[in-house]
């Protein structure tokens, strides 16, 4: 009998607590506007592979929220607009994903050690967010090709999309456009 009670002092007690805040209706993910065909083969030397690296990020994109930029100096975010994952990670797959459709090439975009290609893609993600200012969204990259550690470029890429209302569906949306874009300009710097 002691179980028992015990058993129905759990249940009642799990209904009352609450370990996270309020769900999101939606999460926004980025989607590849170029993929890859299913059953479709990429192979390949690993030294003509590339390596697609997470790009570093400012801590204001460290998040699973989207930024807007207020004025020069104040960040703050766009309401319900939350990310199914952190945006480094999300752009990472993108621009993977966009790389292999464009050029054909074997894509690393994971963290296998096993495999250390000679061509490396890393960078740092500046921008991922509204701005206030110009109620647009702004995506910039500035990327580094590695060859080896002998031979390193670099270039930045932005796209920006105007006239974006500061709700979390439409800003998603224009982030995902923008995204594509700057993960289309580097494929084709890549080649």
């Amino acid at each position: 009998m002691k179980s028992g009670s015990i058993l129905l002092g759990s249940l009642l007690l799990a209904g009352c607590i609450s370990f996270g805040g309020k769900v999101p209706e939606s999460l926004l993910s980025l989607t590849p506007t170029q993929t890859v065909a299913a059953g479709t083969t990429i192979s390949g030397d690993i030294a003509q592979a590339i390596a697609v690296e997470e790009p570093v990020t400012p801590q204001r994109l460290a998040v699973n929220r989207v930024p807007v930029q207020v004025d020069d100096t104040q960040i703050a975010y766009v309401k319900d607009a939350v990310w199914v994952d952190k945006p480094s990670r999300l752009f990472r797959r993108l621009l993977g994903e966009t790389i292999r459709a464009r050029t054909g090439r074997l894509v690393i975009d994971n963290n296998d050690p096993a495999l250390t290609p000679t061509y490396q893609l890393r960078g740092t993600l500046i921008d991922f967010g509204y701005d206030a200012r110009t109620s647009s969204v702004v995506v910039t990259f500035d990327a580094v090709r590695d060859v080896n550690g002998r031979q390193v470029t670099t270039r930045r890429f932005s796209a920006t999309v105007p006239n974006v209302l500061p709700e979390a569906a439409p800003v998603g949306a224009a982030l995902n456009t923008a995204a594509n874009d700057v993960a289309g300009q580097v494929a084709d710097w890549i080649g």
